[in-house]
């Protein structure tokens, strides 16, 4: 291990990994923002149809 740290710049490496899972966060957000399903900025129709479906299933009851 210590040889791989003689390669390679410690501080470097560590910024390159959060600057890679900064970027991975985001494009995994966009992702979502990009379906209807989780588009949380939209207001979520999913949601409101998950609530009327129960509203249905207690009015049979």
């Amino acid at each position: 291990m210590w040889r791989m740290w003689k390669i390679l710049d410690y501080r470097r490496t560590v910024v390159l990994a959060h600057v890679g899972m900064a970027v991975l966060a985001l494009l995994v957000h966009f992702i979502l923002l990009s379906t209807e399903r989780f588009d949380w900025l939209e207001g979520n129709p999913a949601a409101s149809n998950g609530e009327q479906a129960v509203e249905v299933t207690e009015r049979e009851v």
